[in-house]
């Protein structure tokens, strides 16, 4: 019975072997599909073979320019699978083996680096990454890992070193992007020491390396507001519906209490036209409503609600319709408080912010996004339910 698990398994090591090393040549159309017969006979191995077996296959495979693929995508196969030990074994068993090209050894250091990102071993997989980053072809995805890495542990001193040097080589706006938002986290927390000079020079070092960068400008604008110097917050405040107005309600109630507390009104409603004009939501409409109503009274207010609601219909601005024409009226009716009742619950529970690059949403505004680790893609929702 030995002779015949045996006799099976040198069988499929041959097979699949052979695919492998027809990955290598051939026009595209043909590596596509040699691809997809390795990775059925792959799921032929896994599914019809005890974890047993495909341990000791994959200890007897030989270790060669051809068979270095798979395997690595048998560790992969057991990485995705949640199996991180087994991955584990079968790169270090990869990189320990005296036969395994050089020039394949990168790359196995990599995937053993994630292996170890998804064990939660970050200390060692810190020490593989840092080795990594000089590696002329994977030293960019390295790096890449690492600022995850440092994003995960909060270390964004690191993590924008890392980036910095990144951008020494490689212009990618996205890795600007990464690095204005890793500076800006530098810059809250010299906030939160009250540091302004430091939270400051980060905060415009940050528009430096983006200028669309919304966070820094909402820094400044704090930073400002706290120096007193509040005509300049306003046009901070401003700033952000020129660099991305989906972020406008994000600085719109910054703006009100701004203006309510050390501005001209009667100036406020004409700036907040032209940005209702420019760049319409729920948010800005509702803070056009409130400062119409202070300059001009309640029907004025109530008018233009009521003509804006007809052209752009949104939950929270008919509540607010029923809220104010019901206490124009003096009273409040049965079905208005059952209009507003019904109207809370409707956006309740509902999401205020999602990603639009991984569709993650909740109530809370994540500048970097917990499911993609990408920075900026959260925003506010539009709809008639939300802006």
């Amino acid at each position: 019975m030995d002779i015949v698990f045996q006799w099976l398994l040198l069988t499929v090591a041959v097979a699949v072997g052979w695919f492998v090393g027809r990955l290598g040549s051939g026009r595209a159309r043909t590596k596509i599909a040699d691809e997809e017969s390795v990775k059925d006979r792959m799921q032929f191995l896994f599914t019809n073979y005890s974890d047993e077996a495909v341990d000791n296959f994959v200890q007897s495979l030989a270790v060669n320019k051809d068979t270095v693929s798979l395997h690595l995508s048998i560790g992969r196969h057991f990485r995705n699978k949640g199996e991180t030990d087994r991955a584990i074994l079968v790169h270090q068993n990869l990189l320990a083996r005296p036969e395994l090209p050089t020039r394949f050894s990168p790359q196995v250091t990599l995937e053993l680096a994630m292996d170890f990102l998804n064990a939660g071993l970050l200390d060692r997989a810190e020490a593989l990454l840092q080795q990594m980053m000089s590696d002329r072809e994977y030293g960019r995805q390295a790096s890449r890992q690492l600022i995850d890495l440092y994003q995960q542990e909060k270390e964004w001193g690191k993590a924008s070193d890392v980036a910095r040097a990144l951008t020494k080589n490689d212009a990618d706006p996205a890795m600007y992007k990464d690095l204005a938002y890793l500076t800006c986290e530098l810059s809250d927390q010299a906030l939160v020491l009250d540091d302004r000079w430091t939270a400051q020079k980060l905060a415009k070092e940050a528009l430096d390396y983006d200028r669309s960068c919304v966070r820094a400008t909402l820094i400044l604008m704090n930073i400002l507001i706290r120096q007193g110097s509040y005509r300049e917050a306003g046009n901070q405040g401003l700033k952000v519906f020129a660099q991305n107005p989906d972020f406008g309600p994000e600085a719109i109630d910054r703006l009100m209490k701004l203006e309510h507390e050390h501005g001209d009104i009667g100036r406020l409603v004409k700036k907040l036209r032209k940005l209702y004009e420019a760049h319409p939501s729920t948010s800005l409409l509702l803070a056009l409503v409130e400062s119409v109503e202070r300059v001009s009274g309640r029907p004025a207010a109530i008018d233009l609600l009521r003509r804006e609601l007809e052209s752009r219909p949104s939950v929270r601005a008919l509540l607010r319709l029923v809220e104010m024409a019901g206490y124009e009226k003096g009273m409040t009716t049965d079905e208005g408080r059952l209009v507003s009742r019904i109207g809370l619950l409707i956006i309740a529970n509902r999401p205020v912010y999602r990603c639009v690059s991984c569709g993650f949403s909740g109530q809370q505004l994540h500048w970097l996004c917990p499911s993609c680790k990408q920075w900026e893609t959260i925003r506010p929702i539009q709809g008639v339910e939300a802006e």
